[in-house]
């Protein structure tokens, strides 16, 4: 029996089971994938999460391996550019999503908490007890074996499919937008810098982040649904666009595509009004999911991780009473004016009279395109800490 059992070992399960082992919780950390594992992402940690990280004692490897971003490119379709780099010598750290949760678990192991990799979460197991039910664990196959894996709070940290939030309703896909992502690494690609990049086109957008040891990531974000035949043919759908794109397509005229693609959609994902039961806690992609245009996604899963990890340290101390009201605030509180700012700037991208009118007037409105650049990179975290900038 577990203290907490966490479902989903990304950025958001690992710095919730970080956190809960140092303050001595027995943590058990569940993922179906075999790790290291590839993971579609942006590949970049903004100023704010590289705070957050600081401050958790868990940046030293991405310090080290990183590569810094000093701020970021925003073109429109006809070729218009505002540049804005983040303030006070702060930085980004662009990294393979896949060595950056690596070394989350790996700190999770060595922080005391055991992990299990290739391990599916079925379900959650539910125990009725007086009026109410509650979590105690998830039920899991491993090699073809089904057993129970206990724990006296569940954290269900398992991504934008949750099985754990989808079965109990906490979680839905909106009826719009339906965005689907298409993501690829490449190498051979002219003129990145130390930049991070957003081509903002109609309805769509592509985001191209310059990595360590000569790759390029390539992400391309648009409107689709499942019959949709460029998700037949992905890896045509991004080169068909960066072929189509005026700004781009030199650019990547010699490139070389080094792996296949990765596909995920529809991206959005709501948390929705149904109560939460005792014994259970939401984190990361499971409460809710806005698609990645601002690069700041990593963010809410770090920062929602230790939430969660506050949260069931509570739950163990003084039990349940009030603390899911007090978990919605508090993430209220972290989250609300972020995740406005990115529907606003979603809705944005959207209107092909608002990005005609924005890239049309771009020497105009420069710097309200900087400062949004800057509010997206959560550079305003960094002042609440001054002493741990970059």
């Amino acid at each position: 029996m577990y203290d907490v059992v966490i479902a989903g070992a990304g950025p958001a399960g690992s710095v919730a089971a970080i956190v809960l082992a140092r303050a001595g919780a027995r943590v058990a950390l569940i993922d179906r994938a075999r790790f290291p594992r590839h993971k579609l992402c942006g590949d970049t940690l903004n100023p704010g999460v590289l705070a957050i990280l600081k401050r958790l004692k868990l940046s030293s490897m991405v310090e080290a391996c990183g590569l810094p971003i000093s701020g970021m490119i925003l073109t429109g379709e006809g070729g218009e550019t505002v540049v804005a780099r983040y303030p006070s010598g702060l930085v980004a750290r662009a990294i393979k999503r896949s060595d950056f949760d690596w070394a989350l678990v790996q700190d999770a192991v060595a922080s005391g908490a055991n992990f299990f990799d290739e391990t599916t979460v079925l379900e959650p197991i539910v125990e009725t007890a007086g009026p109410q039910a509650s979590v105690r664990g998830v039920w899991v196959r491993s090699r073809d074996i089904k057993r129970a894996i206990r724990g006296t709070v569940t954290i269900a940290a398992d991504g934008r499919r949750s099985r754990i939030a989808f079965n109990f309703g906490l979680s839905r896909h909106p009826v719009r937008p339906r965005r689907w992502a298409v993501g690829v690494y490449a190498e051979r690609v002219a003129g990145t810098s130390d930049l991070g990049e957003m081509h903002i086109r109609r309805g769509s957008y592509i985001g191209v982040a310059p990595l360590p040891n000569g790759l390029t990531n390539v992400c391309l974000v648009k409107p689709s649904s499942a019959p949709d035949p460029d998700l037949a043919d992905p890896l045509g759908a991004v080169r068909a666009a960066l072929a189509a794109d005026r700004v781009l397509r030199e650019r990547f005229a010699r490139a070389r595509f080094v792996t296949p693609p990765t596909v995920i959609g529809p991206l959005a994902i709501d948390a929705t009004n149904a109560p939460v039961p005792d014994g259970l806690v939401l984190a990361g992609d499971a409460a809710g999911f806005i698609d990645p245009m601002t690069g700041d996604g990593l963010r809410f899963a770090v920062r929602g991780g230790e939430l969660a990890a506050e949260a069931a340290l509570r739950a163990l101390a003084d039990g349940w009473a009030g603390l899911h009201d007090r978990v919605t605030e508090l993430r209220r509180q972290e989250f609300q004016s972020k995740h406005r700012f990115n529907r606003a700037l979603r809705g944005f991208v959207g209107s092909r009279v608002a990005v005609r009118a924005a890239t049309a007037g771009a020497f105009v409105l420069q710097p309200v395109l900087r400062s949004l650049i800057i509010r997206a990179g959560d550079c305003d975290l960094c002042d609440e800490h001054p002493d741990e900038k970059h």
